[in-house]
């Protein structure tokens, strides 16, 4: 079982950036798929980014294709999520997530959440 425990979540402006960071713990961090998902209010849970266990291959949701870059480093055990030109609609608590498949539809094991809202 992993662990985990987002940060950098917070208030910016629309066109502004951000970076999330997801530190794992455990020893087997570099046996996961990692993710991001996020919830906006009212809305279900959606899939954002993910990536492989060596960075090799990353998968986005249209939306954030070209504005968000998802990466890892194996040495911190830990997952980032750059976004960049935010709009309102990004708006929403993002979750860290890893899992055993590189699959937004696979199991995963999931962070408590960070919350990130874009002002217009």
């Amino acid at each position: 079982q992993v662990q985990l425990v987002e940060s950098g979540g917070g208030l910016v402006q629309a066109g502004g950036s951000l970076r999330l960071s997801c530190a794992a713990s455990g020893r087997t961090f570099r046996s996961y798929a990692m993710a991001w998902f996020r919830q906006a209010p009212g809305k279900e849970r959606e899939f954002a980014a993910l990536i492989n266990w060596n960075g090799g291959r990353t998968h986005y949701t249209d939306s954030v294709k070209g504005r968000f870059t998802i990466s890892r480093d194996n040495a911190k055990n830990t997952v980032y999520l750059q976004m960049n030109s935010l709009k309102p609609e990004d708006t929403a608590v993002y979750y860290c997530a890893a899992g055993l498949v590189a699959d937004p539809k696979g199991n995963f094991y999931w962070g408590q959440g960070t919350q990130v809202t874009v002002s217009s």
